[in-house]
This record gives structure tokens, sequence and C-alpha cells, in this order.
């Protein structure tokens, strides 16, 4: 069976500007494989008609993307390669072939998973079951050398789709009611192995979602300092439903003058190594462990960019330093890309390291 996507944009846009990454993903995790992926603009109605008409013959299902504000015109459009009005929601399911018109962004990605994929299984007979590997800041070369080795392990009874952002992996096995259960758990075993120092969960959680979770079953509560992040990594935390119960308290502790006042960083650290040092990294998750009212102490410094602090430190080297009462560990990464990027990264490390801390 063949499938075929089409983004509705405005041509003046970069192509970036329409979401549709994460609902074509939810396609092919769903075990939908795109033939044919089309670029049309809205403006140009000729040559909307002639692509959808073009597909629907050609196809057995036909998907159109697009922003929220356009839904409207596409269906009007699908409808007349149809030859059947839409009669309201997404979908339009014909004998010759399904039609969908779709959001871009993360609403459309659900719609996939929670109404597309269904019928697209009903009509071909078939549905597909996955297993998924949650990673962080994998290196690439160890990825690729495990799912090369899993591929030879599975043949051709798994189909194997990997992702990656801001350090954050997710790599999944796709397959049919067909595969043999030892083929697929081999190959779920050789992944597992492989990558056993980035994983943090074998199943499709987030990394935020996943320190909650162990912070909840262990009873303890978190606290954090940061330096370069901004407040990034207490925003992810209190952002996961019933984080009162395991968050203590955040604090930003940008200017030297606060790192001293609040987390008792000393005035020689300061001067000798530098705010962005593993030991003052050292001494803000002591500051936070001193008060005792938490059991998990997180803290981040580093250069976020885009131009370094006036010494000799570069762009993105930062320091995570992560404790409890027994031990307080400090881990240096040199990371790279824009400032964003940057940050973005040592926010999911740093939930990373403090899983890994609780969890062992």
């Amino acid at each position: 069976m063949k499938y075929a996507a089409a983004v509705l944009r405005n041509k003046r846009n970069s192509l970036s500007s329409v979401r549709y990454g994460v609902v074509t993903d939810a396609f092919l995790s769903g075990g939908i494989v795109f033939d044919e992926v089309v670029f049309l603009s809205y403006d140009d109605e000729e040559a909307v008609s002639s692509a959808l008409s073009r597909l629907c013959v050609q196809c057995d299902g036909v998907f159109l993307i697009c922003d929220k504000v356009l839904l409207s015109l596409a269906r009007a459009a699908l409808s007349v390669a149809a030859g059947k009005p839409f009669a309201g929601g997404y979908l339009l399911d014909t004998p010759v072939c399904l039609f969908g018109v779709l959001p871009a962004g993360e609403r459309g990605a659900e719609i996939v998973k929670e109404e597309v994929v269904a019928a697209v299984d009903r009509r071909r007979g078939e549905s597909f079951s996955r297993t998924v590997i949650r990673t962080m800041s994998a290196p690439s070369e160890r990825v690729f050398s495990a799912l090369s080795a899993a591929q030879d392990a599975a043949g051709e009874e798994v189909v194997f789709h990997m992702s990656e952002e801001d350090g954050c992996g997710r790599i999944e096995l796709l397959y049919n009611q067909r595969a043999p259960k030892v083929t697929v758990d081999e190959a779920t075993r050789i992944l597992a192995s492989e990558l056993s120092d980035y994983v943090y969960a074998m199943e499709d959680v987030s990394i935020k979602q996943r320190l909650a979770d162990v912070l909840r079953l262990h009873r303890l509560r978190i606290s954090v300092a940061e330096s370069f992040t901004g407040g990034g990594v207490c925003h992810e935390i209190v952002s996961v439903a019933g984080a009162s119960k395991v968050f203590y308290e955040g604090l930003n502790t940008y200017d030297n003058d606060s790192k001293k006042e609040r987390l008792g960083v000393s005035e020689y650290t300061l001067r000798t190594k530098g705010a962005v040092s593993s030991e003052t990294a050292y001494e803000m998750a002591a500051g936070l462990l001193k008060g005792g009212h938490c059991d998990v102490a997180l803290s981040t410094t580093g250069i976020a960019g885009p131009e370094s602090d006036g010494t000799d430190k570069p762009v993105g080297l930062c320091f995570i330093g992560v404790g409890t009462a027994e031990r307080i560990r400090v881990f240096r990464f040199q990371l790279e890309g824009e400032r964003e990027t940057i940050m973005n990264r040592a926010v999911n490390l740093a939930l990373f390291l403090a899983y890994k801390e609780i969890n062992g």
C-alpha cells in the first residue's frame, strides 16, 4: 500500500515554519511510511488541485498537513480531490482512498496516534506494535553501531526509527504481529546492552517525568541551583504533574554575590577558579544540601554564549553538580551549538544525572 503526505504552506516562509516533522514522525511510529512528500503553496489553487488529484489515484492514503488557520481550506481542497465532502473531523474514508487533514505540530501528531493509525490498520488488515528505548546524550557512533547490530539480529522483521533532540534520544522498534517475539526481544536486548550507560527508560517517557517518578518512588525531594541554564531545570521539573511532592526549591544564582550569599560559595573559589568551574558547581550543590531541606541537590554553571565570560574558557563549557548527603559529584561537558541549544542540552543532562544518581 502507498501513502503520501502534502504539506500546505506559505511559499514566502521557510519550510520549518510548518511543524510537519513531528506529524510525519508519528506516522512512521505507527508503521506508516510515506512513499512521497510534496510541498504545496496554499495560494496556488491549480497546483494544489493537480497534486492532490494525482496522489489520490496513485495512493491508498493521502494526508494534508498545514497550520491550524488553513484547515478549512485544506478540507475543501481534499473534498474536491476525493469527490466527497468532509463531514467533519480529520479523516475522510472512501472506498478508493483514505484522506486526512491534520494540523501541524504536536496536535497533529496526537491525532495520528489516536485516530489515523487505527484507520490505516483497518484498511490494510494488520496492526503494528512498538518498543521504545529512551536515551540521553548517547554518542552517535555508539547508537549507529548498536542499531546495526540490532538490525542484523532482527532482519526484516523489525523496522527501527531513531530521533534525537537536545540530547534526548528515542529509538523505536516497530513490528507487526507476525514478527517472532524472540527476534524482537533479541534486538531490544542488543540496544539496551550496547547503550546501557545512556538508557534511562525502556518506555516512551521524558527524562523530566522519569526523574519525577524516581524521586516520588524513593520519597526524595530535590533542590536546584542554576547559574547559566536560566531556571530551565526548575521549569522542566515543575512542569510535571505532582512536582510539589518532590521539588523543594530552585535558585537562579547568576551573579557571584548571589552564589556567595545564597549558597555559600567561597570568595576564594570564585576568585581563583572562577564561576564556571567544577569547584563552584560543587559548592553550589553543597550549599543546597547544607540547609537540610532536600535529599538531592543539582547545580549548573557554564558559558552558553554567544561570547565567553572574559576568560580563556570556551563557549559551551559547563559543569553540572549532583549530590546527596553521601556524596557530591561534578561532571564536565563541552557542548556544541547555538546558545539555546547549549542551554537545552545542559538542562536535559542535569535531569539525567540526577536520575542516574538516584537510580544507581
